[in-house]
C-alpha cells in the first residue's frame, strides 16, 4: 500500500457470504466455510504485512445454534481444525491468538485447544487475532455488567470495555463482506464511532485487493467522534 495510507489500528470484519457462495457453485455449504477459512489466512497475513494491530472477525454467534446440527458440527470441528493447522502460521508471523465469546455449548477438547493456543501466542507478538467465536454484542454486554456487579466497581464508560472478553481498543473499521447492510449483534459496544465498508463480495473471495479497497475508503472519511468540523 501507498506509504500516505492511514492503516487503521483495529479492523472488525464480518465474514458472511460462506453459503452462498458455495451455493453458486453448487457445492454444500460446509464447502463455502472452508474456503473462508482459506481467505481468512490471507487476510491475517496480509493485515499483519501492513501494519494493522488488531484483527476480530466473526466467525460463529450465539444466534448460529439455530443452524442445522449437521452444519454446527461441521463448524466446530473446521474451527479446531483451523486451531491446528494456522498454529505456525500464527507463530511464524508473532500473531497473537484470542477468542471473544462464551464457552458454554463448547465441547471441552474444543475449549482446551484454544486456551493452548492462547498461551502459546501470547508472547512476542506484533498483531492480534481475535475470533468472535460463539459470541453475540449484547451477550458480551450482560456477561460484562454481571462482572462489574461482583466486583462491586462504579459503572463508568471509561472502565466499561475491561470488563468485556477481551480489553482491545474499538474498532477504526468494520468491514461486511456479501452486502448486507446489518449489524448482526457484532461488537455493539465497540463500534459506537466505527467507519463502515459493505462489500458485495462473497467472503471466500474477499482477498488482499479488497481489504486494500476497504481501507482506501476508510482513508476518504472524516471522522468526527459526535462533533462536527469548523465551518468552512
Amino acid at each position: 500500500m501507498e506509504k500516505n495510507i492511514n492503516i487503521p489500528k483495529h479492523i472488525g470484519i464480518i465474514m458472511d457470504g460462506n453459503g452462498r457462495w458455495a451455493k453458486s457453485k453448487n457445492r454444500p455449504r460446509v464447502f463455502g466455510h472452508k474456503a473462508g477459512a482459506a481467505a481468512l489466512r490471507k487476510i491475517v497475513e496480509h493485515c499483519r504485512r501492513i501494519g494493522v494491530e488488531y484483527l476480530t472477525v466473526y466467525a460463529f454467534s450465539t444466534e448460529n445454534w439455530k443452524r442445522s446440527q449437521e452444519e454446527v458440527n461441521a463448524l466446530m470441528t473446521l474451527f479446531k481444525t483451523y486451531i491446528n493447522s494456522e498454529r505456525k502460521m500464527l507463530l511464524d508471523n508473532n500473531v497473537r491468538f484470542m477468542v471473544s465469546g462464551r464457552k458454554e455449548g463448547v465441547s471441552e477438547s474444543l475449549l482446551k485447544a484454544i486456551e493452548k493456543l492462547q498461551e502459546e501466542t501470547s508472547k512476542d507478538y506484533k498483531m492480534t487475532l481475535n475470533i468472535a467465536f460463539n459470541y453475540g454484542g449484547r451477550a458480551e454486554i450482560i456477561d460484562a455488567i454481571k462482572k462489574i456487579k461482583d466486583s462491586q466497581e462504579e459503572v463508568t464508560e471509561e472502565n466499561f470495555s475491561k470488563y468485556l472478553y477481551n480489553d482491545l481498543p474499538d474498532p477504526e473499521l468494520i468491514i461486511r463482506t456479501s452486502g448486507e447492510f446489518r449489524i448482526s449483534n457484532f461488537l455493539l459496544w465497540q463500534i459506537a464511532y466505527s467507519e463502515f465498508y459493505i462489500t458485495d463480495t462473497y467472503w471466500p473471495d474477499f482477498d488482499e485487493k479488497e481489504l486494500e479497497k476497504a481501507i482506501y475508503s476508510y482513508n476518504k472519511r472524516e471522522r468526527r467522534f459526535g462533533g462536527r468540523l469548523d465551518a468552512e
